[in-house]
């Protein structure tokens, strides 16, 4: 019982964690709803000579407009010395 809850709390955790856009991997950044492998690939180049001073940033990345970020707003941060929880 003990390993079972204990599994489920790991689960849960993550299932709240928000995705730091300035330095998830791309599997992080595909478990985003709408974000697959090359939108991932995509904010990952952007990164590379551009950092995310706000989540609104996101959207100046190719492919990931109005519609995509409101989807992921609530589950992504640039800040990481926030909570990491919603």
């Amino acid at each position: 019982m003990y390993k079972f809850l204990t599994i489920f709390l790991l689960c849960f955790t993550f299932l709240l964690a928000k995705v730091n856009i300035n330095t998830a991997d791309k599997k992080e950044l595909m478990t985003l709803d709408g974000i697959g492998s090359k939108k991932a690939e995509s904010i990952i180049e952007y990164r590379k000579n551009n950092k995310f001073n706000s989540i609104e940033d996101l959207k100046n990345v190719d492919g990931i407009g109005s519609k995509i970020f409101d989807k992921i707003k609530s589950n992504i941060t640039v800040d990481s010395k926030v909570s990491q929880s919603k």
